[in-house]
């Protein structure tokens, strides 16, 4: 049979469909067995389903425990109630049900029993268990020991080299070491250590029987051929950020070439160290390496031998006549004297982040209309600026040419500075998107001296009541950074999302990442009735203009997505002077960096709120498992944090976060803790971590390696796991 609708109808005798199509054009029959059609699609596509449970390959992930079961796999306990949930289908994208029992791990349950034991086994475990690269240390080679004399005259050479350099404390003629010292890659031995190496609240020291598993959690991502910025003119100073801060390289890792192999600096995200890169230039610097730097738009990179690695601090330090100085730790780049470059810039380098969010180099799902035009804009496209492809639509759209769906898609990695003005029609469909494998940036600078700049959308008055109604016209933002100035969008609007975009908070950042207008909005909302989604992005504050008698309050839905007042005690959705905005909020895996100044919250679900969040209708609406800041007035709360019903003298656990400054690495990272359900990083519905990175599962990822670290460790050792980043 045909999954086609009308399968079962093409194959009625032609006489039935022709009274069928005379019974006034409504065509019962037919209707009836496309109904019946649907069905029978179902029970196939579950058939088929079930065989593929069969094979670990093809299962579907809330499967995949229960094919474990059968090889002695044991998840982790307490989530047999989350797990057989899934059957109902209570984890629709198989997040947790892959968190909890991947695919990889169930897969090859057997063959690591035989590697039981061995340091590679661990590292792979890492990468399968909890999908983070990892490198495993044994503590007992590293423990300080007194070298018995009469050991040294038995054995042979090389058995005598291994004895001396065992244990032995540090060189201060060795610099390289010494860099390295009490970290993942270190040589130099310590004194034995007395807390344990696998303890979940404080990471102990090297001791006689520890073995430590060293991992890393944030990211690399790839920046490709991107302008780098101009700190200083007259003395060629430019850092890699296109935003002008500081920021660390990370390695590009290459894979183990065998699963015996041990991980090395190469092979995991690790930062870039000064004296790492001096000794080994040749193997960071390159275009299919860790970075790269071009000038005056040549084809080759600048050669290796002209780089030279020194330490840019406060920018001392200037290097000679052709010489190019780079400093990794800090992300900055100084030409030599008399060699500065004339057109330009462009780098490419690996900048270390928890997840794909805010715009990236990343594929990003999205769905393309097949009746929407697209104007391309780029180096070699047929606009070179948008402004330009915009005018070739609206010129379209004037003529008939084409539909209402128009997407604008920028390639490359470049940035565009112009003024963007967007005037919208009922009617129209608009995206501006970043094309896949690109990060294009838009800085909006001061173009008028009389009024303020920023990305303007504005939508035509319709006729009636101006409230668009289902003519109202949609604006896209997708995969743009966008610094310099915010959002303004004003108008009749019946629709703006953001997905993944970053809305620059304080609009451009200082060298030490410090905002550079902390208080001047990213998105103002000025008398319009848009719709706001914003979906996987990190923006700064949300101001509201609005008639707060005529108009019904806005719609403002987070998800997935940082919202950075750029301080715990700044507004991040307000009204001007800080009044409450005329909006009602949803909020789902979101992080709020600042105080909430609106309307009402219709649903507020594992977030984060740093700052007071204040309503003024509590009677509607609802907080569920979600961080409140003391003093806030909220609707109705259900199993939030800190708990209301606690005593003023009750201690309160407060999200911290490996940095609150947006353009670090650790930006909006939250420190999970050792503890229970008193604790943010544990706190969501399903046990996860409240905020928006709630579906990395990193709380479920640790405890199973922790888990399959006590299973598989060589036999009487003390192992953990340490958290590099």
């Amino acid at each position: 049979m045909s999954r086609e609708p009308d399968g079962l109808a093409e194959l009625l005798p032609r006489w039935h469909r022709l009274r069928d199509a005379d019974a006034g054009g409504e065509e019962p029959l037919r209707a009836l067995l496309a109904v019946l059609a649907e069905q029978a699609d179902r029970v196939r596509d579950g058939v088929e389903q079930g065989y593929e449970d069969w094979f670990v390959e093809t299962a579907a992930p809330w499967v995949l425990p229960y094919i474990g079961d059968l090889v002695g796999h044991r998840p982790l306990p307490g989530y047999e109630r989350v797990l057989t949930r899934g059957l109902g289908g209570g984890d629709p994208r198989g997040l947790l049900a892959e968190a909890l029992a991947p695919r990889r791990d169930v897969a090859a349950t057997v063959a690591h029993r035989r590697r039981k034991g061995t340091l590679a086994l661990l590292e792979e475990l890492a990468d399968s268990v909890a999908g983070w690269p990892a490198r495993a240390v044994e503590f007992s080679r590293l423990v300080a020991v007194h070298q018995p004399v009469r050991l040294y005259g038995t054995g042979t050479a090389a058995v005598t080299a291994r004895r001396l350099e065992r244990g032995r404390l540090a060189d201060v003629r060795e610099g390289a070491e010494l860099d390295l010292a009490g970290g993942p890659f270190g040589t130099v031995a310590r004194s034995a250590g007395v807390r344990r190496t696998g303890s979940a609240r404080a990471q102990g020291a090297p001791s006689p029987a520890g073995v430590g598993l060293f991992v890393w959690r944030l990211r690399p991502h790839r920046i490709t051929r991107a302008p780098a910025y101009c700190v200083d003119r007259a003395r060629s100073l430019y850092t890699f950020s296109i935003l002008g801060n500081d920021g660390p390289l990370v390695t590009r890792p290459v894979p183990e070439p065998s699963t015996s192999h041990i991980a090395a600096v190469d092979n995991v995200p690790a930062y870039i160290g000064r004296r790492q890169l001096a000794d080994r230039l040749a193997d960071h610097y390159g275009p299919e390496r860790s970075f790269a730097i071009w000038r005056d738009g040549r084809p080759e990179p600048v050669p290796a031998e002209d780089v030279v690695v020194a330490d840019l601090s406060h920018w001392r330090y200037r290097p000679r006549r052709g010489q190019v100085a780079v400093d990794p730790v800090l992300g900055r780049i100084a030409f030599g004297a008399r060699s500065a470059p004339r057109q330009g810039v462009w780098v490419t380098y690996h900048h270390a982040f928890s997840h794909d969010m805010g715009g990236g180099e990343y594929p990003r799902d999205r769905e393309t209309s097949p009746a929407a035009k697209v104007y391309r804009v780029g180096p070699d496209r047929a606009h070179r600026r948008i402004m330009d492809a915009y005018a070739a639509w609206r010129s379209d759209r004037a003529a008939s040419g084409t539909g209402p769906d128009g997407i604008i898609e920028i390639s490359g990695g470049g940035a565009f500075q112009e003024q963007l003005d967007f005037d919208l029609e009922p009617g129209d469909r608009l995206e501006l998107r970043a094309a896949q494998g690109a990060r294009p940036v838009i800085r909006l600078l001061d173009w008028y001296s009389n009024r303020p700049d920023a990305l303007n959308i504005r939508a035509r008055e319709c006729d009636g009541d101006g409230a668009g109604g289902e003519d109202a016209p949609r604006f896209t933002l997708d995969g743009l950074l966008v610094t310099g100035r915010g959002l303004h969008v004003s108008g009749p609007m019946g629709a703006v999302t953001l997905r993944h975009c970053t809305l620059v908070p304080g609009w451009s950042l200082e060298p030490e990442c410090d905002p550079h207008s902390p208080e001047e909005p990213s998105l103002v909302l000025d008398r319009t009735t848009a719709c706001v989604t914003v979906e996987h992005s990190v923006l700064g504050t949300i101001e509201v203009i609005g008639d707060e008698v005529g108009r019904d309050p806005l719609e403002i839905r987070l998800r997935d997505s940082v919202l950075d007042a750029t301080g715990r005690d700044r507004a991040a959705l307000s009204a001007p002077d800080c009044r409450h905005a005329h909006a009602v909020l949803s909020a789902h895996r979101a992080t709020v960096l600042g105080e909430v100044h609106a309307h009402a919250v219709r649903i507020a679900e594992n977030s984060l709120f740093t700052g007071r969040l204040r309503v003024a209708r509590r009677g509607i609406g609802c907080v569920r498992y979600c961080w409140v800041a003391p003093g806030s007035r909220t609707p109705r709360r259900h199993r939030c944090l800190p708990d209301p019903a606690a005593g003023p003298h009750d201690p309160v656990v407060r999200p911290l976060f490996t940095s609150e400054r947006y353009g670090t690495p650790g930006y909006a990272q939250l420190i999970t803790g050792g503890g229970g359900g008193a604790d943010p990083g544990r706190a969501a519905d399903d046990g996860s971590e409240l905020g928006a990175f709630h579906d990395l599962y990193q709380p479920q990822r640790l405890d199973s390696l922790r888990a399959r670290l006590a299973e598989y460790a060589p036999a009487g050792s003390d192992a953990g796991v340490v958290l590099v980043t």
